[in-house]
C-alpha cells in the first residue's frame, strides 16, 4: 500500500482483496499504485527549477495591497507544491461558448510567428474542430513549429484517430501521445493515470486553458447523439507573464514524452500594475507530483472563504477533506452553491456524486441541476468577491489524485465578476434541488447511489 494513501482508500483495498482475493489482488497490481515513475517526477522538478531560477521578476504581482489577508498563504502553498509563482500583469477573457472558444483559439494560432503548443486530453479532427486544424496547417506552412500532445488511451476510445494523426503528420506538426501504454516498448504505468490537461500556447504571448476538449460537443458517440447530449464548457484566454507558466506545463509534458527539453522564456518579467491587470498563478497537479496540489488548494480556499463559495464541477465525487470544507463553509453561514448536470454521461460517477447531495443539502448548500440534455462540463469556482479558479480539474477523487490537471488561480474583482455572470447563467438554466424531494426519491435509486459511492474509494 502507498504511504500516502487515504485511510478510506486503504480500507477499501483491504476489503476488496479479502473478499475477492484473486480479482482484488490483480486489480490492485494494475491500478493500486498512484504515482508515475520516478523519472517522470524528476523531469517535473527539473523544469520547475529552471523557470524559477532563471527568470528575474517572476514573483512580481500587480495588486498585492488588494489581496485578502490570508491570500499570501495560498500563493505560498501553490508555489511550494507546484513550484510556479503568482505573477501580475495579466489579462483574462472568459470564453463560455463552445464554438466561440474554438474560434478564439483558431484566430490566435493565425497570429503565430514562432511556435504553437497544443495539449488536449481528447483531440479529434471533425467538422467542428476542422477550422482549428486548418489554422495549424497554415502555421506550419509559415514555418511555425507546431507541437501537439494528446492522451494515448483516450485516442483509442473515440473515432477518427487515424484521420486526426494523418492530418497532423501531413501538415508537418509534431505529435506525441501522453502517458502511452506500450508495455513491449517499456512504456507502462498504472493504466488509469491519465493526462487530462487542456491548453494552447501561441508564441508564449497568448494562452488558453479550461474544460474543453478539442472535439465536437457531442463527443461523436452514438449514445450521446441518441440522447441529444451536448457539452457546455468554459475556457479562458490569458495574456501576460502567466502564459509562460502555461507553457512551462506543456514543456514539462513534452519533456516527459520525448526526452527533449524545449527552450523556456526566462527573460526578465516586467509587471504592469494598471487596475485592469490580474494576478494569476498556474497550478499543475497530478501523479507527477508528490502531493495532491489541487486538493490542498481547493480545501484551503473553501476554508478561508468569508462570504460565498460557488462551485461548478461535472463530476463531483469529493475527497473527505474537500467535502468537510464545503459542509463546514455552509454551516458557518456562507452562501455555498454547487452547479452540476441533471444528467450524466458516466453512470458510475453520476450515481456516486448523487450520494453526496443529502449531506450537502442538510448543511445548507444550494445544489443546481443544469437542465438536460446539456452536460455542464465546465470546471471552476469562485470565492467571495475577487478570487477564482478555472481549469481542467473536476472536484473529484480522480482529478485530485489520478489525473494530471492544470488550474489557474486568479485574483481580480473584474474577472470574478465575469465568472459570477457565468454562474448566473447556470442558475437561470438549472433546477434547484429540494431536500424533501430528494429524500422522497425511490429506494432503488438510493441503494444504487450508495453502492456507486463505495467504488470511489478504490484509488
Amino acid at each position: 500500500m502507498s504511504a500516502n494513501r487515504t485511510p478510506s482508500s486503504a480500507i477499501a483495498w483491504v476489503l476488496t482483496i479479502v473478499f475477492i482475493p484473486y480479482l482484488g489482488a490483480i486489480a490492485f497490481l494494475l491500478v493500486g499504485f498512484g504515482r508515475l515513475p520516478a523519472r517522470r517526477r524528476e523531469k517535473q522538478r527539473e523544469v520547475n527549477e529552471l523557470i524559477l531560477s532563471r527568470t528575474e521578476g517572476f514573483h512580481q504581482v500587480s495588486h498585492r495591497d488588494q489581496w485578502p489577508q490570508w491570500f499570501p498563504s495560498a500563493v505560498s502553498l501553490n508555489l511550494n507544491l507546484g513550484a510556479l509563482p503568482m505573477v501580475g500583469g495579466n489579462r483574462a477573457e472568459l470564453l463560455p461558448e463552445y464554438e466561440g472558444s474554438l474560434a478564439a483559439m483558431t484566430a490566435a494560432v493565425d497570429t503565430a510567428t514562432e511556435y504553437v503548443h497544443v495539449q488536449f486530453y481528447i483531440l479529434v479532427l471533425d467538422s467542428v474542430t476542422e477550422p482549428f486544424f486548418d489554422a495549424l496547417r497554415r502555421a506550419t506552412a509559415r514555418g511555425v513549429a507546431v507541437r501537439v500532445l494528446s492522451d494515448h488511451l483516450s485516442g483509442f476510445l473515440l473515432p477518427r484517430r487515424a484521420e486526426t494523426l494523418a492530418a497532423l503528420s501531413d501538415m508537418g506538426a509534431e505529435w506525441h501521445a501522453m502517458l502511452p501504454l506500450r508495455p513491449f516498448q517499456g512504456q507502462w504505468q498504472r493504466p488509469d493515470l491519465r493526462n487530462h490537461r487542456k491548453l494552447v500556447v501561441v508564441d508564449g504571448r497568448i494562452g488558453f486553458t479550461g474544460s474543453q476538449n478539442l472535439i465536437d460537443p457531442t463527443y461523436l458517440k452514438k449514445k450521446n447523439l441518441a440522447r441529444g447530449l451536448r457539452w457546455h464548457e468554459l475556457m479562458v484566454r490569458l495574456d501576460g507573464p502567466v502564459v509562460r507558466e502555461l507553457d512551462a506545463v506543456f514543456v514539462t509534458d513534452w519533456y516527459s514524452e520525448t526526452d527533449v527539453l524545449l527552450p523556456l522564456d526566462t527573460t526578465p518579467v516586467l509587471v504592469d500594475s494598471r487596475t485592469e491587470y490580474l494576478d494569476a498563478q498556474v497550478v499543475p497537479s497530478g501523479p507527477s507530483f508528490e502531493n495532491d496540489n489541487n486538493l490542498k488548494l481547493y480545501a484551503l480556499l473553501i476554508h478561508k472563504a468569508e462570504r460565498r463559495v460557488s462551485i461548478t464541477s461535472p463530476y463531483f465525487v469529493p475527497e473527505e477533506s474537500t467535502l468537510l470544507a464545503i459542509i463546514t463553509a455552509a454551516s458557518r453561514g456562507l452562501d455555498v452553491e454547487l452547479f452540476v448536470s441533471a444528467i450524466g454521461d458516466q453512470a458510475l460517477v453520476y450515481h456516486a456524486q448523487r450520494s453526496y447531495y443529502e449531506a450537502l443539502l442538510r448543511a445548507g448548500v444550494s445544489i443546481y441541476l443544469y437542465r438536460a440534455p446539456t452536460v455542464l462540463h465546465a470546471k471552476h469556482f469562485t470565492i467571495d468577491d475577487d478570487i477564482a479558479v478555472i481549469g481542467s480539474s473536476n472536484m473529484d477523487i480522480r482529478s485530485f489524485s489520478l489525473n494530471m490537471e492544470i488550474s489557474v488561480l486568479v485574483h481580480g474583482r473584474d474577472f470574478t465578476d465575469s465568472m459570477r455572470l457565468v454562474e448566473d447563467d447556470y442558475r437561470a438554466n438549472s433546477v434547484r434541488l429540494d431536500l424533501a424531494d430528494w429524500l422522497a426519491r425511490p429506494v432503488a435509486q438510493k441503494v444504487g447511489d450508495s453502492l456507486a459511492r463505495l467504488t470511489s474509494s478504490l484509488q
